[in-house]
């Protein structure tokens, strides 16, 4: 950062800067931890000469808070995909189900927008298509915060839902599914090459509840990348430029995706290990009725509570699939084979 030159352009100087912050963010509290873990034999000495039970507390109270504190920084460690710690697009869609797979979606959206809020991460929907009645066909989220892209990631897949569906007279149960897709935020270093020629574009009326060109105006993008199939629809901004700017970067993202699953998959086949990174996977099941259970597929890590989880307590799931748990032969019970 002291080189001549180094100002002379700014996005370099800018993603520099940028670096050497996460460096510093790691350096920091591991500097703060040692000291921390040398001092604690310290904390126990005295403790042994006043040999009270208020001076014990405060070594467990202490001994609690330093392995939380390294578990922490192990867990912010193992974010360390190249694009991990920025933003991300989430992209759901409605599966099998009709309307009551639409209200899941629905359900999913609002999960992930208060996992968010308890991180303080803010949210922008892109685009958002509903449901016939009700709920939501498909949507697309730009999640803004820290570390968005390597927690979320490891929410992809296909989400079941059973329950006693609100829409059945005859009140059954009913199964419906739902997929995430997440893909990173950060159109600058993804080197993916498209040509126009393998686009198509179409424009069309901004949905939501009216304003400035919405619903006036064909504002609205959608791409068409034609050689993989892959759609991008953006109509979150007010011209038409933009949001087909937020659409290119989308379809970028969503690009590299695919060829990043290519690639571990290819690596999974070469050791012989079965991945779970996929449209077609189903990682995790949320059981309202006849029993109250929410268990991820990949790693055993279960819960039954259901009203913390859709209330976006989603942390212990996340950590799970990044510590790389695995689901044993008994967390695998009837409904999941």
């Amino acid at each position: 950062m002291t080189a001549p030159g180094f100002w002379d352009s700014q996005n370099s100087a800018r993603k520099v800067i940028d670096r050497a912050n996460i460096i510093k963010k790691q350096i920091g509290p591991l500097e703060g931890l040692e000291s921390r873990i040398e001092d604690f034999p310290v904390l126990i000495e005295l403790a042994r000469e006043q040999g009270d039970a208020q001076s014990y507390q405060e070594v467990r109270s202490e001994y609690d808070a330093l392995a939380k504190a390294i578990s922490d920084y192990e867990l912010d460690l193992l974010l360390a995909g190249p694009f991990d710690r920025g933003s991300a697009f989430m992209t759901i869609h409605s599966g099998a189900g009709g309307t009551e797979a639409c209200d899941w979606a629905d359900m999913l959206m609002r999960m992930y927008v208060r996992w968010c809020e308890r991180r303080g991460m803010r949210v922008q929907i892109i685009d958002h298509q509903a449901g016939d009645e009700v709920g939501t066909r498909s949507a697309t989220l730009e999640i803004m915060g820290e570390n968005a892209f390597g927690f979320l990631k490891c929410e992809r897949g296909v989400h079941r839902l059973v329950r006693i569906s609100p829409f059945d007279a005859a009140k059954k149960r009913h199964t419906s599914f739902a997929s995430i897709d997440v893909t990173p935020d950060n159109e600058e270093d993804i080197a993916i090459d498209i040509r126009d020629e393998d686009l198509k574009v179409d424009t069309y009326r901004s949905g939501g509840k009216g304003g400035q060109n919405v619903n006036k105006v064909e504002t609205a993008v959608r791409i068409t990348h034609i050689p993989s199939g892959v759609i991008v629809a953006c109509q979150v901004e007010r011209s038409q430029p933009k949001n087909r700017a937020k659409a290119l970067a989308m379809l970028k993202a969503k690009l590299y995706q695919i060829e990043e699953d290519k690639r571990q998959a290819e690596v999974a086949r070469q050791y012989g290990e079965k991945t779970d990174i996929g449209w077609g996977s189903q990682i995790r099941s949320y059981v309202f009725q006849p029993y109250q259970m929410v268990k991820d597929l990949r790693t055993g890590e279960k819960t039954s509570d259901i009203a913390g989880v859709m209330d976006g307590d989603l942390d212990a799931f996340i950590e799970a699939k990044l510590r790389g748990k695995k689901a044993g032969a008994d967390d695998l019970g009837d409904e999941d084979l």
